[in-house]
């Protein structure tokens, strides 16, 4: 194979790992927000 193609499956592979860390936190974002809202509401029933 030729230097092209080996910078071509890296650039790819450095893509992927780009995109598949994007949607890791996406996903710990997402679940981070919903343990603020439980946080939240269980502060609201103390407070009263």
């Amino acid at each position: 194979m030729s230097t092209a193609t080996y910078l071509f499956i890296a650039n790819g592979a450095v893509w992927l790992g780009v995109a598949g860390y994007l949607v890791f936190l996406a996903a710990k974002s997402s679940g981070l927000e919903k343990r603020v809202q439980q946080l939240e509401l269980l502060g609201e029933d103390n407070d009263g």
